[in-house]
Parts: C-alpha cells; sequence; structure tokens
C-alpha cells in the first residue's frame, strides 16, 4: 500500500505513535509518505520507502495567523495525486481530519478517491475538540473520516458521548511499543549519574500540564522518601515545572529532585528507573506508563481514562484514585522496599508490554484494518 500519514511533528504522544507506525510499516514493505509543517522528530535518518512532504506557508501581511489548516489541505491533495496514495491516515482530528476531508473533496472533483483514516489521541476530542469553538468542525470532520479509531475503549466511549459517532464505527487499536528500543538494563546505563548514591530512582515523564497533576507526583515522592533512599527524576516541561519546584523546596526534598527537561530518548532515562509515577487526572492511554512498563519498571498511577486498560492492578504497579498521592506513596514504598517484590512487579511489566502491545502485534491491526477501509471505499 501507498499509505500518507499526518501528524504533529514535535514532542507529543501522537506524533511519535504515528512516526513510528509509518517507519514499521515501510519496513513491512509499505511505501509512507509523511504530510507536515516540519520533519518529525522521529524521523532521524534515511529510511526505505520512506518520505518526508513538508507543507509550504506563505508569509503574508493580511493573515496575522497563517491558515495552516489549507496549506495542509494542498499539501495532501498533491501528495496523493503525485504519489498515488491509497489511503490517507491523520493522527489528532483538529485539523489534520479537516484538512484531509477538504484534500479528498478536491481529488474527487478529479476522479480521484482517498480514503481517510482517522486516528484520535485523546486532546483532540476531551479538551480541544470538545471547545464550542471546535466541536462542530471536529465532529463533521470525524464522522466524515471513512476509518475511525481510538487509541483505548475510553476514548472511544468519550467520542461516542461527546461527538455522537457510533460506537461501532469506531476501531478501538491500542498504542505500542518496539521492545526492542525499550527494554530493562539498557546501555549507556545513566543510573551513576542520576542517583550517584547509588539511590532509588523515581521518574515522572510528562508535558507537565496541569491535568498530570505534578504537585501529587513531588508529595508523593516527598512521603516515599522518608521511607526509602531515593531520587526524583522530573523528564518533561510545561506549566506546572517552577510550581513543582517550589513543592519540593516547601517540602525540603529539592536536593533529591532533578529537573531534567525535555528528552528524546526517553528510553534511555526509563531503563534506568526503578519505579513510575503517573497521577495524572485523566490519561486517553497512557503511553508513558506502557513505555515505563516495557522497561521493566513498577507503574504507580491513577485509576482514570484508559489507564486501567494499560496497568494491571497489582500485577504490574497499582491504580489509585485520583489525588490519593498518599496511597500513590505507599504503594510505591512497598514496592521500592522489597526487591523480591519489585522484581516481580519488574518481570510482569515487561511481559505484559511486549505481550499487548508490542509493534509486531499492534501494526497488523492497522494493517487489517486499512484493508477493510480499501474495500469499504467511495462511501
Amino acid at each position: 500500500m501507498k499509505i500518507g500519514i499526518t501528524c504533529y511533528p514535535t514532542y507529543g504522544g501522537s506524533g511519535a505513535v504515528a512516526t513510528e507506525l509509518g517507519l514499521s510499516l515501510a519496513e513491512r514493505g509499505h511505501e509512507v509518505h509523511f504530510v507536515s509543517y516540519a520533519l518529525p522528530f522521529r524521523l532521524d535518518r534515511f529510511r526505505e520507502r520512506v518520505f518526508f512532504h513538508e507543507v509550504e506557508m506563505e508569509q503574508y501581511p493580511l493573515f496575522e495567523h497563517p491558515p495552516y489548516s489549507l496549506a495542509l489541505a494542498v499539501a495532501i491533495h498533491g501528495v496523493a495525486r503525485q504519489a498515488e496514495l491509497d489511503l490517507m491516515h491523520v493522527h489528532y482530528a483538529i485539523p489534520h481530519a479537516t484538512s484531509a476531508w477538504v484534500a479528498r473533496k478536491m481529488l474527487a472533483e478529479e476522479g480521484h478517491d482517498l480514503p481517510i483514516v482517522t486516528t484520535l489521541h485523546g486532546t483532540d476530542i476531551t479538551l480541544v475538540g470538545i471547545h464550542p469553538s471546535f466541536q462542530p468542525i471536529t465532529r463533521f470532520s470525524i464522522l466524515h473520516s471513512q476509518g475511525l479509531t481510538a487509541v483505548s475503549d475510553y476514548l472511544a466511549e468519550q467520542t461516542e458521548h461527546d461527538f455522537g459517532a457510533p460506537r461501532d464505527r469506531i476501531e478501538v487499536i491500542p498504542n505500542f511499543i518496539d521492545p526492542e528500543t525499550y527494554y530493562p538494563g539498557r546501555e549507556p546505563c545513566h543510573r551513576a549519574t542520576l542517583a550517584p548514591g547509588g539511590e532509588k530512582i523515581v521518574m515522572h515523564v510528562s508535558n507537565f500540564r496541569a491535568v498530570k497533576r505534578i504537585p501529587d507526583v513531588v508529595m508523593s515522592f516527598a512521603r516515599i522518601l522518608g521511607e526509602v533512599e531515593a531520587r526524583l527524576i522530573m523528564v518533561g516541561d510545561g506549566p506546572e515545572r517552577p510550581r513543582a519546584r517550589e513543592i519540593a523546596e516547601r517540602l525540603g526534598v529539592e536536593d533529591a529532585v532533578t529537573f531534567l527537561g525535555k528528552h528524546a530518548a526517553i528510553e534511555e532515562l526509563l531503563s534506568c528507573a526503578d519505579l513510575f509515577l503517573l497521577p495524572s487526572e485523566s490519561e486517553s492511554f497512557g503511553l508513558a506508563a506502557l513505555e515505563a512498563m516495557a522497561c521493566g519498571v513498577p507503574v504507580i498511577t491513577s485509576d482514570a481514562g484508559g489507564l486501567p486498560e494499560v496497568v494491571a492492578d497489582g500485577e504490574v504497579g497499582h491504580l489509585l484514585p485520583v489525588g490519593d498521592f498518599e496511597g500513590m506513596a505507599d504503594a510505591g514504598i512497598s514496592i521500592l522496599a522489597d526487591e523480591v517484590r519489585h522484581a516481580r512487579f519488574s518481570q510482569a511489566a515487561r511481559a505484559l508490554a511486549v505481550e499487548r502491545f508490542s509493534v509486531d502485534r499492534v501494526v497488523p491491526m492497522y494493517e487489517t484494518y486499512y484493508h477493510r477501509i480499501l474495500e469499504g471505499s467511495g462511501t
């Protein structure tokens, strides 16, 4: 197949998954064309059957905000014609599904059909898409996609509830990891740098938005530190970072907390961790938790959104109510303070991640779904 993919190219779960999907499809013999305003950050070297097409944006004084969605539609139209794409797969509904719909209508007038598959990742439905400014166009765009997938049952149900999309039209295909990229004991190991005193490493990775409940991470860690020699490694950046630093100082644990900022090679850091904390108010899937599990890291997270579909409570970690930072800390202590228990959770986390969410298991789901959509194209 010849497949077009549009995603946000910068750091973020949807862009990372879309890029890895495209690379895996190319390895399986498909021709993949990425269309975006910048090179996706994981397209770091030449790959056979992988092409990148940059969306051209002209600066014009009339436009205070250049109309990217229209430029993207033109780019998709051009790539589809030139490369003779079989289908277009867009990740994150706004504005990609809308742009793809416009391109499809342009192509239809020229006698070409371009089925659209839209994958919903989370905030495009639960935050951005539901905003009154975008809800009508989001609903229109997803309902006019020939294929519609969501990364979790939770997100599929939210889409049905908030946008009226028939549940039987939404295919749930989970996010995935490459076990050869995310694995325990990865070298080089940064443990000596991150915890020079041999302390246990507690880690958190996110975009530091309010929904991630960053204060809960720090407060949980402060309680853990009272029982276990540990260090907290905070990976990522965002609006809650200053508040997290302030809380660490107020609780007197600032010397045990390291803010690393954004990192592209998260797998190198996760493989050093002993415990992963993710107390989010909501997660449509919880890709960071899955990546940690693949590295053999037990996960303590909130029982919210799609997280229960990823984290098996009592087997690979623990699910606690949102806001229960004390319970999360106690659960973390019970794992960190018991080497046998930690080893059991670590092995189970790795096994579950590989068995249910490996690239070799999930990418074929997309291939099968593509064939189904192509068989029914023209609708």
